[in-house]
């Protein structure tokens, strides 16, 4: 990765198609058997959609262009679902003529409307939660409380559709072990309801928010999840879940930024490196980048991405906000997490943004205040020797 950067004349996204093999490999050891689903939105990138495919995993799809886009790279319709609860009669219509069986629900009127354009498709129903411990907490659009699951996936069976089984998202980011473990619960209690209705699940998506590893926090302090405790209380979890159902019982997953964030960076360049005073009289200094919040770097305002600036290992530095090129105030890093900058950084100089392989091509604009998105590149993507679907 550090090669290509270097060797990068002008600004480009550039992902590490071996380091996402890795990461994937990785998190399939230590979750042997469950069944992984890539969450595309994460990553969009035709190339890192068929190395994923290439090495097993299938596809979270969230509409009938991302079915399309996953069929592209060779995937089986059986491993793609969709899994956006909020989806109009047409989107379920095309997704079915594609060949997708697998459909997320959380309520009443969908489960109807998928009965109707996609008979006979499996269901499983989005259970909310708290999205507590994760920088983005997803608790407010999506899931439905453990009684409305049952009434949910009573109707799904009295339509025809197979009442398959339950999913989560315990918030995109998560730092906390504990917010798997309380999802975990909440579902245990729910498959003994299930059961006792006569429903039972022979699946659970534990859905995504495993975290990235290489970013900060919005005032620039390192984030540590504890990764190994997250895969210990759901392996523990995936044994007590298997434990109260009456029948066999499978899972998947659904991560995104987890397999990707850490294997993509920026290579972008220094617009400006300014001083001025602020109107309480301090001085503060600002460092303008190529690239912000419309162009690659959408997550800014939660976290920072860390920085190098390889033509200036050394020397003096000073502490500056960092923002993107528009004419925009939203596109910058919070102004209490400043970054340590060279004094001397000019017009030009390449600056390299790490970590940021998650939704820098997928929120990008089409051109907000005459900026393009980033073209891309990919480097490695040879899959090891018998590793592969």
């Amino acid at each position: 990765m550090r090669a290509a950067l270097a060797a990068a004349a002008e600004d480009a996204i550039i992902y590490d198609l071996d380091g996402i093999g890795r990461q994937y490999s990785a998190l399939c050891a230590e979750l042997p058997g469950v069944a992984i689903r890539f969450a595309m939105k994460a990553c969009p990138v035709g190339e890192v959609l068929a190395h994923l495919a290439h090495l097993g995993s299938g596809f979270d799809a969230a509409g009938p262009q991302e079915v399309v886009e996953a069929l592209r790279t060779g995937a089986a319709p059986e491993s793609i679902h969709y899994g956006n609860t909020v989806k109009s009669d047409r989107n379920i219509a095309e997704a079915y003529r594609l060949g997708v069986r697998d459909f997320a629900t959380d309520s009443i009127e969908d489960v109807a409307a998928i009965a109707e354009h996609a008979p006979g498709s499996r269901v499983f129903c989005r259970i909310a939660t708290t999205g507590d411990g994760a920088l983005w907490g997803l608790s407010h659009k999506f899931g439905c409380s453990p009684d409305d699951a049952v009434r949910v996936l009573g109707a799904a069976r009295a339509t025809g559709l197979v009442p398959s089984g339950l999913s989560v998202h315990v918030g995109s980011q998560q730092m906390t072990a504990e917010a798997w473990f309380e999802a975990i619960e909440t579902l245990a209690a729910l498959v003994e309801t299930l059961n006792r209705h006569g429903i039972v699940p022979d699946r659970i998506n534990l859905g995504g928010g495993l975290p990235a590893l290489g970013v900060l926090d919005r005032h620039g302090r390192p984030l540590e999840p504890p990764l190994d405790k997250m895969f210990t209380v759901i392996r523990e979890g995936m044994e007590r879940l298997r434990a109260v159902n009456a029948g066999p019982l499978d899972f998947l997953l659904e991560p995104g930024r987890h397999l990707v964030a850490d294997h993509g960076a920026i290579r972008a360049h220094t617009v400006r490196l300014t001083s001025r005073h602020r109107l309480d009289g301090t001085r503060e200094d600002w460092l303008y980048l190529s690239c912000g919040k419309f162009n690659g770097l959408y997550e800014m305002d939660q976290l920072q991405y860390r920085l190098e600036f390889p033509t200036h290992p050394d020397g003096q530095f000073v502490n500056a906000v960092v923002a993107g090129p528009t004419c925009d105030s939203d596109d910058a890093y919070a102004q209490d997490g400043m970054v340590r900058v060279p004094r001397t950084i000019a017009s030009g100089d390449p600056v390299w943004v790490h970590s940021c392989g998650a939704y820098a091509a997928a929120y990008a604009t089409q051109g907000f205040n005459g900026f393009s998105p980033l073209p891309y590149t990919c480097i490695g993507g040879r899959a090891p020797d018998g590793e592969g679907a």
